[in-house]
């Protein structure tokens, strides 16, 4: 997966696309890789960078949803649940079975969750995972050794799916080249083309040259996420606006907080939603949040409400209750939730997908979440090629496996095995390279030689990407990140022909995304 080729192709007046996907988070991406499937000519343009946004921001799980099971969403939940399923398959490199606890402080709590998670089980059907069972209270506090012992009674124990978003975000970008299409990051769409009233084409823009272009296109998918009702202005200044935002919140903590294998799950907090505190990464990852915001921004920062409710709620059932000089990163993203209606809250509202198509011809998806990214794009699609009066063609993505995935899955107890396949080549650039091979920190366990493979064949092309995206040390530990930004700065450099000017710009500007990761008091960089 090349930049420059790519661009060549982007460029020459003489393509004609079938389709133009704006926007390389989980659904453009998706849908990129399920109208190259079909055959279809497909091209998708990034604005910034692949999952820049909401779709690296995740609680990083591939869940059924136990809250749209309490609030009655059946169709949600199966869809779900049957779609982790085919994910665990195509991406078996990426997706990991992860036990959850339920810890129970009521004599009532263990009959109510556990009858519940039982219909949570049935529903999955052939592609569920391992069955919920009932825990006593020290099978529990075994599983979950730093739980808060007071008034602990016992717990329930059930299985769902755990996976790296911006990693699975690459993948599905170089399925597409598999495929014979093409995704750029750093491509905006300054314009729609209109023909006789009707899409036929985008106007975009190289951000790398400065050069501008048109792509001629049969159909143009609009999958912003959040920014769907920007593009959809675009095309209609008078559309009327259809996402109603919702800010999620997570924090990182060490390993400490949580050493054995299972995750806590709490299923109600005081807004609504359920609570997470889950191992990744050799971190623990604590969150969500659910915060309606009407600012739609890039980078959506944690407000100091939502860090307090995320500690208060995990003090609560951990014995050592954690503070903010614990936090080792904490970051926050935007869910592009579609409105139902006046006055309701964003933890009400449903991550079902919604497909619009404008009087000109924009079909628009949005909503969902990344366990149904495969499902929304084949709905979309569906709608799609209607839309551009091409021949039907079946979706082929069920069973379609993802870049990266082994007949033969790797363990997941090494960075590498998040590669899949691509592991060996990350390999010989360390044999090749002894150098390279080295952890670049103590406190991280990223190499150069990933840095390498990343700018070579993951189209990496600032430091963020590597240490935001590529690799997922801004999160693991933003601190120990802005340490190791210059060396990797200085490996990007050479890989992509830069002079030391912009590696020192590229570090810097890291750096000052890295600041707003930081929480602890009193913290200089």
């Amino acid at each position: 997966m090349k930049r420059e080729p790519a661009i060549e192709r982007l460029t020459d007046p003489a393509e004609d696309w079938d389709f133009v996907v704006i926007g390389g988070g989980a659904t453009g991406l998706g849908c990129a890789v399920d109208a190259a499937a079909r055959g279809y000519r497909v091209a998708l343009l990034e604005q910034y960078d692949f999952a820049k946004g909401t779709s690296s921001r995740s609680t990083k799980l591939v869940h059924g949803g136990v809250r749209y099971l309490r609030q009655g969403n059946i169709s949600l939940v199966l869809e779900a649940l049957r779609e982790r399923g085919l994910l665990s398959q195509n991406a078996s490199h990426l997706v990991r079975h992860q036990a959850f606890v339920i810890p129970n402080y009521s004599w009532w709590e263990g009959p109510f969750y556990g009858i519940g998670m039982k219909v949570y089980d049935t529903l999955a059907g052939k592609l569920g995972l391992s069955p919920s069972s009932m825990l006593t209270r020290e099978e529990t506090l075994e599983a979950i050794p730093t739980l808060d012992r007071e008034g602990l009674t016992g717990g329930v124990i059930y299985y769902d799916g755990q996976f790296d978003d911006s990693r699975l975000a690459v993948n599905l970008a170089q399925t597409v080249f598999d495929l014979g299409g093409v995704a750029v990051n750093r491509c905006p769409v300054e314009g729609l083309v209109k023909e006789n009233g009707l899409l036929s084409g985008v106007h975009a823009r190289d951000l790398e040259s400065g050069v501008t272009f048109e792509l001629r296109a049969k159909g143009v998918i609009n999958a912003t996420g959040p920014f769907t009702d920007h593009v959809r202005h675009m095309d209609d200044a008078a559309a009327p606006s259809v996402i109603a935002a919702s800010q999620g919140v997570h924090l990182i903590l060490p390993r400490r907080f949580l050493p054995g294998d299972a995750a806590i799950m709490v299923p109600h907090t005081s807004d609504g939603r359920i609570l997470f505190a889950v191992p990744w990464h050799d971190r623990v990852i604590l969150g969500t949040t659910d915060t309606p915001t009407e600012k739609i921004d890039i980078e959506p920062r944690p407000l100091e409400e939502e860090i307090a409710f995320i500690l208060d709620n995990a003090s609560q059932y951990l014995g050592h209750p954690p503070t903010r000089n614990d936090v080792l990163s904490v970051y926050a993203g935007l869910r592009p939730l579609v409105r139902s209606g006046e006055g309701a809250s964003t933890a009400a509202l449903s991550r079902d997908h919604t497909i619009l198509v404008s009087d000109a011809g924009l079909v628009s998806v949005a909503g969902g979440k990344w366990t149904t990214y495969r499902k929304m794009a084949e709905d979309t699609i569906d709608h799609a090629q209607l839309v551009a009066l091409l021949e039907h063609r079946a979706c082929v993505t069920q069973e379609l496996k993802i870049h990266g995935c082994m007949d033969t899955p790797t363990a997941g107890t090494s960075p590498m095995d998040l590669y899949g396949s691509d592991a060996e080549g990350i390999r010989a650039i360390g044999r090749d390279r002894p150098d390279l091979a080295r952890p670049l920190s103590n406190r991280l366990p990223y190499t150069g030689a990933e840095v390498v493979w990343a700018a070579r064949y993951e189209m990496a092309r600032s430091v963020e990407d590597v240490l935001a995206r590529r690799t997922r040390a801004l999160l693991l530990d933003a601190r120990a990140s802005i340490d190791i930004a210059p060396p990797v700065a200085e490996l990007m450099a050479e890989e992509l022909g830069r002079d030391a000017a912009w590696a020192a710009e590229s570090t810097e500007a890291y750096v000052q995304l890295a600041r707003g990761y930081l929480i602890q008091d009193n913290m200089e960089v």
